[in-house]
């Protein structure tokens, strides 16, 4: 938990401070680029730069699954410094291979509704109106 809470702070503090998408030139999606169709990352460098600067409803229009991953991220910014400062324990979770195989599915429904929300805001956005 410590790693992630590491790595959320890093990236979290490049996306605030740093603007990626401007400084490099080949920065952005090549298969939106190239077909207009997006990747199934598209949005997420909005999303950690709008979730950088507090503007959650902005992550979510960008990309839904990634802004809940990014907050994910900060929450473990969160345990990990209470972790280290505190010296809070950390939660132990252990799942079943029958839950494990359930968290998969509902991960993959997730990340196929997720991607289709993308593909509707991108190309079809007049039927979110």
């Amino acid at each position: 938990m410590d790693y992630l809470g590491l790595i959320g702070l890093i990236g979290l503090l490049i996306a605030r401070y740093i603007p990626v998408a401007k400084l490099i030139p080949f920065w952005g999606c090549m298969l939106r680029q190239t077909t207009g169709w997006p990747c199934l990352g598209c949005g997420l460098t909005r999303v950690a730069d709008r979730v950088a600067h507090f503007n959650i409803l902005g992550a979510l229009d960008a990309n839904p699954l990634g802004t809940v991953a990014a907050l994910l991220f900060a929450l473990m910014v969160v345990l990990s410094v209470l972790h280290l400062v505190f010296a809070m324990p950390i939660p132990r979770v252990e799942l079943s291979p029958d839950e494990w195989s359930r968290v998969r599915i509902a991960l993959a429904v997730l990340v196929a509704v997720n991607y289709a929300y993308v593909v509707v805001r991108t190309r079809f956005p007049h039927l979110l109106m």
